[in-house]
């Protein structure tokens, strides 16, 4: 069977194609804007809209594409605005007449503020209403700007316990939450865009698309925007037997720290999850008894990793093990800190608010956040949705008459859900971001895609920059 075909005009919702006939007759161009107007987080790390314009938006609509739409919605019960969709193939040679202007990718924009908005390049009466078609596509932004958010909240909240605790909180930041949400995810789109969403924050993932989407997409200097190491899984160890657990340990700390090879500079890590029968028992007798010699000899870090159980209580007691069986030293900053062979790993039920408990959990006994990596899976990439921040797209603006009018909607039975007028400009004055009335000399808005191309592409090295400077 052959795989559907991408076709634009079809990406929307069936309602749609009912709505050029209800506007007003004198409606010659339209203005949307996209925002979140609240949520989890009180910030949003704006993210992936680049990617749906290279992937989708900039592939021109052909007569084809109208023939398949026109079959569809008069098949589906639905009308079909045949003449408008022809003229912009005829007249604009399938190129969407539109601009989108978005603040740059990566900046930390607080909740209630546009993020980016859409207009007609020039009025046009047969097509304005493509503005509001492509609503459907556009709002999925709501998506990688999520996962975005979430990440960069993670990042403050690791951080800050390592500000408080490690003698390099900078230094280590960078691969202290690492992506397992690949399995998780509803779809392989879903696993490329919110894990290079991801990205933004931190450089550690084992979701291989979205390091993918991330290199072709946005690039980085380096040419890999995301890193990972060898790590056991259960069959790895189980398929040895529970009476030779010690040697399936051995075997890996054999293949991935003794005879493993690693370019000059480069720290020679590896996982091995150890919670398959006994974990205290693996923690006292295995990796700080008989194989503690070698890992130590081998110029490697062996990263545990507990997979059961509660994660706070569970960590601690590892630390607790660990401490008593090979001692720990005192950083500078007053807190415990093990040798540099050794580590910790938490994947297990991992997300927003379990991270810090675990993080509390350690300060409050002294042990130091450089102790402990996290993992994050469903929690990092499926566990929200659209409303998790309740992202809108609404017009606020139309040309009627030759005269741009405000257009909103207030309802009484939700003021929260009053979207905003006019024509938009974000600032950022006396530190701080805010929605103003355009045209502003210092609008952040940049265009970024014009008459069907992208006009302004970013890095995603240029987008870590942006979101760093928010992190604060």
């Amino acid at each position: 069977m052959e795989p559907i075909a991408e076709n634009i005009i079809l990406d929307t919702d069936s309602y749609k194609a009912s709505h050029w006939l209800q506007y007003p007759p004198d409606v010659t161009s339209m203005y949307s804007y996209f925002e979140s107007r609240g949520g989890r987080y009180r910030d949003t790390v704006f993210f992936g809209l680049q990617y749906y314009l290279l992937e989708y938006l900039s592939r021109p609509i052909t007569r084809a594409h109208v023939d398949e739409a026109a079959t569809f919605f008069a098949a589906h019960g639905e009308p079909f605005n045949r003449e408008g969709w022809e003229h912009l193939v005829n007249h604009y040679g399938g190129r969407l007449p539109v601009r989108i202007r978005a603040v740059p990718e990566g900046t930390v924009v607080p909740i209630g503020n546009v993020l980016f908005d859409i207009e007609l390049t020039a009025p046009d009466p047969k097509v304005f209403w493509i503005v509001s078609w492509l609503e459907t596509m556009l709002v999925r932004v709501w998506y990688p700007t999520t996962v975005a958010s979430r990440s960069h909240y993670c990042k403050r909240v690791i951080l800050e316990a390592l500000v408080e605790t490690s003698a390099d909180p900078l230094g280590e930041i960078a691969f202290k939450l690492h992506d397992f949400g690949s399995r998780g995810v509803s779809s392989r789109e879903s696993a490329r865009i919110g894990a290079a969403a991801h990205l933004v924050s931190f450089r550690g993932s084992d979701t291989v698309e979205g390091v993918r989407a991330a290199n072709h997409y946005y690039g980085t200097a380096d040419g890999m925007a995301g890193y990972s190491i060898p790590a056991a899984e259960h069959s790895t160890i189980t398929m040895w037997g529970r009476e030779n657990e010690v040697a399936a340990y051995r075997n890996f700390v054999q293949k991935y720290l003794v005879e493993r090879e690693v370019p000059a500079g480069t720290p020679k890590i590896a996982a091995c999850v150890s919670d398959s029968f006994d974990l205290f028992n693996v923690i006292e007798n295995v990796w700080c008894g008989e194989l503690a010699d070698e890992i130590k000899s081998s110029g490697g870090k062996l990263v545990a990793r507990p997979d059961s159980g509660d994660p706070a209580a569970v960590n601690v007691k590892c630390l607790q093990i660990m401490e008593r069986k090979l001692g720990m030293r005192t950083n500078p900053k007053g807190f415990k800190v093990l040798p540099p062979y050794l580590g910790l790993i938490q994947g297990d039920g991992m997300n927003d608010e379990s991270i810090g408990e675990v993080l509390h959990a350690l300060r409050s006994r002294r042990y130091s956040a450089s102790n402990i990596g996290f993992g994050m899976g469903g929690g990092l990439l499926q566990q929200l949705d659209r409303d998790t921040q309740r992202f809108a797209f609404k017009c606020s603006a139309a040309l009627r008459g030759g005269q741009w009018i405000d257009v909103s909607k207030s309802p009484a039975t939700d003021m929260a859900k009053r979207s905003k007028k006019g024509h938009l400009a974000l600032v950022h004055e006396g530190g701080a971001y805010s929605t103003a009335r355009a045209p502003r000399k210092d609008d952040l808005l940049v265009p970024v895609y014009e008459n069907g191309r992208v006009v302004r592409a970013y890095t995603l090295d240029e987008v870590r920059a942006a979101a760093e400077k928010g992190l604060s």
